[in-house]
């Protein structure tokens, strides 16, 4: 089989569709044959050897996350030849193959009306947006949130789930994106290029961060008192903040996705009831990945990057 990989970090250019051996699954997985593959801005960070710290190590190297496709083996109540997505756990990557293996927790029915591109784009995006939401802001219903970096792949998302989850949402974004940012059901966008979104009087009850640009010193400022944040960017501050709010001396959140079969299936059911759509930017062939990288690299994204496998 073929996978797209890197023998050496650095710049996009290191990326090459490569022959590799085809993964055998172990105890409780099963192969999945991959139609399509979203990148992330861990992708760039990790091809750029940035995230060796936290366990992404080892050359060659094939990336990516997100994934939807074919199941090759029966797994659970999936049956070969089921269509699927889902996201790779840990940081081992792995999904811009042709062929990859997946755990019970990582793979779950495609939603019935989206194609592979589609359905490829919503795993770890939605995954993050629902665990940072739902389980570290516990965003209830007429909560007043703000989603920072609304028109990303994690933030197009966010001002969905927060919307199904009942709460009032306000989005921030730059001026061409405000109108997408209303119409995925933001109650208002902000537009940060017109000035300090945090300076009006609105306050919040909680502030998801997607974007790493509003820390916790700037963000607190915007809450309502007992007011929650999270952030998407694992920086240093991020990570001590996290190790305080567990146990309960600091009010900041470190989102650290985690796939599991049950929001999989969430995020299925938002789709299926309308609740949720895909934002995709583009779909370009594994052939172009580098240029995919760089398009990826300038966070300017509205949605979701994805790649064609096998084209």
């Amino acid at each position: 089989m073929q996978a797209l990989r890197y023998a050496s970090y650095g710049p996009p250019s290191v990326l090459r569709i490569d022959a590799v051996a085809e993964p055998r699954p172990g105890r409780a997985q099963a192969r999945v044959e991959v139609r399509a593959a979203a990148l992330n801005p861990k992708d760039v960070l990790e091809r750029k050897g940035k995230l060796r710290w936290a366990g992404a190590r080892g050359l060659p190297r094939v990336p990516g996350y997100d994934f939807a496709g074919v199941m090759l083996d029966a797994l659970g109540d999936l049956p070969a030849g089921a269509r699927v997505f889902g996201m790779r756990n840990g940081m081992g990557g792995g999904a811009c193959a042709q062929v990859l293996c997946a755990d019970a927790d990582e793979v779950a029915p495609c939603p019935a009306d989206l194609d592979f591109a589609a359905a490829a784009s919503l795993p770890l995006a939605g995954q993050t947006a629902l665990q940072a939401l739902r389980d570290l802001l516990k965003v209830r219903p007429g909560d007043a949130v703000l989603i920072n970096g609304a028109s990303g792949g994690v933030g197009t998302l966010a001002v969905q789930i927060a919307a199904a989850l009942g709460a009032t949402v306000t989005g921030v974004c730059s001026t061409r994106n405000l109108k997408l940012i209303e119409d995925l059901g933001a109650s208002t966008a902000l537009d940060y290029t017109a000035g300090d979104v945090l300076a009006g009087p609105a306050r919040y009850d909680a502030l998801f961060d997607c974007f790493g640009s509003m820390p916790w010193a700037r963000a607190k400022a915007a809450l309502k008192s007992g007011g929650r944040f999270c952030t998407a960017l694992p920086k240093p501050t991020a990570l001590i903040h996290e190790a305080l709010a567990r146990v309960d001396l600091h009010r900041g959140r470190l989102v650290v996705v985690r796939s599991r079969r049950a929001d999989l299936d969430q995020l299925a059911a938002w789709v299926a009831d309308g609740r949720l759509r895909p934002a995709v930017d583009r779909i370009l062939p594994w052939t172009e990945a580098a240029e995919a990288h760089t398009y990826v690299e300038t966070r300017r994204a509205r949605g979701k990057v994805v790649l064609t496998i096998g084209d």
